[in-house]
């Protein structure tokens, strides 16, 4: 039974701490943010960081981050005439190999065909203010990318790690 102090949602300034390390993430999505980074930000232990995150915001930092890379990739994509190597860096990922894997895996589709895809829908997209888009457009990470790897491809990549529940 968790003690009642470990419930971020109870404690406004415990809610605040965390909604900081969030909005660094949002500030700076480009850049590392490893749990032990994140934790010292809201001044909490690791553990406590990453246990307490994942109850305030549903799920755990790491896919957090994932999401706005995403979400400011796609962004670049669409509007943007930067090179996808570039919107890969630019982003916040080490490898060009790497970007291309994960984006597929998050969006169904690859870096070059969403470009493609949201330049043939410009002009219906115009209309539509940027936010509400960008809500739309959110990728869905409430699985792991490797669970939702290892579903597509019907258990073909074994799994390295094991997901709390």
């Amino acid at each position: 039974m968790p003690h009642r102090n470990d419930d971020a949602l109870e404690d406004p300034a415990r809610l605040r701490r965390l909604l900081r390390a969030k909005d660094c993430m949002d500030a700076a999505s480009h850049e590392a943010w490893p749990v032990s980074r994140l934790a010292e930000v809201s001044g909490v232990s690791e553990a406590h960081f990453a246990r307490s995150f994942k109850r305030a915001f549903g799920i755990p930092p790491h896919r957090y981050l994932l999401t706005r890379r995403i979400e400011q990739a796609t962004t670049l994509l669409r509007d943007t005439d930067l090179a996808i190597t570039e919107i890969a860096f630019a982003t916040g990922w080490e490898s060009l190999g790497t970007f291309g894997r994960i984006f597929h895996d998050i969006t169904g589709r690859s870096p070059g065909a969403m470009r493609s895809e949201a330049r043939a829908d410009v002009t219906a997209l115009e209309r539509v203010p940027a936010c509400v888009l960008k809500a739309a457009q959110r990728p869905d990470l409430t699985i792991a990318v490797l669970e939702k790897r290892r579903r597509v491809e019907k258990d073909k990549v074994p799994p390295s790690t094991k997901e709390a529940t």
